[in-house]
């Protein structure tokens, strides 16, 4: 069994990176951004922390729509990644696990393939899906579970997928094309229509969503106490907008009149505190003809064969960013209830940090016996090509 193992969460929206006996991952925005302020240097990854003024931020992604297809961008990321200012590695000593979406092109993973193999010089390497460290996280902590219904709520997309006995059932995954890109950009049209030109404010807007949205359990009453005026409008809040002198990080209060010293900007939001993730339960309200994530869960387990059914409803595990939301796993929970089959216990769980499971599930992986097998090595790549990935890899 080795040792050491580094394991690379390559999400769209961050990379959860740091070797197997680590205590915890660093999470490095997994993009590179550029800033009005300092117009010629491009911030790799966690570089943006040195940014002196982070409005106006320009994001050039390697993930388009959930797939990798700017390599130059991610080497760059990955070179950052590598080097000794972020997680050094030495891959002629060290395996690599590293993830990949679900349905992933061949000719991404091809790519991939070559470059960590020949570009990076990988001694042994493990392409796997995030959601199957996920499932096998689920499974050590639930040994008694003998499946489980992932939720993964994540930057570009929303799947769910079914899994028996540690296998992914492939006609069971479904897909909603909502994550968290699409809420933030929601949100951004929002106030730039009703109060601020926004559009432009990409980094903040994400953060004014992560600290101020919520999922509402009842929303048409939401929406009620919303409209209303005074202390009966107990939704309405401030958010003091950074202005990267006093304040790096923006924050919510409630409604005030006058604004303190210091506190240049505010947004006022009402309704759109929970409208925008409301778009995970319904896409519809944005032009998507998709179902939202309770239906997609009962269409997935009615897809898979009855007997597993019982164990699926009763297994429903959630995962991302998108998850973070106060109310989400309440919200999940009570609409499946109303689906499923009476007779059928629905329990949904959400992890303390939903966004570093799959990493944590991959640092588990690693002290199983069989970990070595799951490995391509290097010799055989050489030897063999992609056919043995296309063998061993079950992504």
């Amino acid at each position: 069994m080795l040792n050491r193992v580094y394991i690379l969460d390559n999400g769209a929206c961050s990379a959860k990176v740091e070797f197997s006996d680590s205590e915890k991952p660093r999470i490095v925005p997994n993009c590179i951004m550029k800033a009005k302020s300092e117009r010629r240097r491009p911030f790799i990854g966690a570089q943006v922390e040195e940014c002196r003024d982070a409005s106006g931020l320009f994001y050039i992604l390697p993930f388009q729509k959930g797939y990798l297809i700017n390599w130059d961008v991610q080497k760059n990321v990955w070179d950052y990644i590598f080097s000794n200012e972020c997680c050094p590695v030495n891959f002629s000593e060290t395996p690599l696990v590293v993830t990949e979406p679900y349905l992933n092109f061949s000719s991404i993973q091809e790519a991939m393939t070559e470059i960590f193999f020949e570009e990076y010089e990988c001694q042994a390497l493990l392409r796997i899906n995030a959601g199957d460290l996920s499932s096998y996280h689920y499974s050590k902590e639930n040994p008694a579970a003998l499946c489980c219904l992932l939720v993964d709520s994540g930057y570009s997309f929303t799947h769910v997928v079914p899994y028996i006995k540690g296998k992914k059932l492939k006609q069971g995954i479904r897909r909603i094309d909502v994550g968290g890109k699409v809420l933030t950009n929601h949100l951004k049209e929002i106030i730039s229509y009703r109060q601020l030109h926004v559009m432009d404010e990409t980094y903040v807007v994400n953060q004014v969503k992560e600290d101020s949205c919520f999922v509402s359990q009842n929303f048409y009453k939401d929406m009620e106490i919303a409209s209303k005026r005074g202390p009966e409008n107990t939704i309405i809040r401030d958010y003091v907008l950074p202005d990267y002198t006093t304040l790096r990080r923006g924050y919510l209060k409630p409604p005030s009149e006058n604004l303190d010293d210091g506190e240049q900007q505010c947004l006022r939001l009402t309704n759109e505190r929970f409208a925008v993730p409301e778009l995970l339960f319904h896409p519809s309200d944005v032009g998507i003809t998709q179902m939202g994530i309770p239906e997609a869960i009962v269409h997935s387990i009615s897809s898979c064969p009855p007997e597993t059914h019982p164990h699926l409803y009763n297994n429903i595990l959630l995962t991302g960013g998108c998850t973070l939301f106060p109310g989400f796993r309440e919200r999940v929970e009570q609409e499946v209830r109303c689906l499923a089959p009476i007779d059928y216990d629905v329990k949904v769980t959400l992890p303390s940090d939903p966004v570093t499971y799959a990493w944590y599930g991959g640092t588990l992986l690693t002290k199983d016996p069989e970990f070595n097998t799951t490995l391509v090595m290097r010799d055989e790549y050489e030897e063999e090509g992609m056919n043995v990935c296309i063998d061993k890899f079950d992504v």
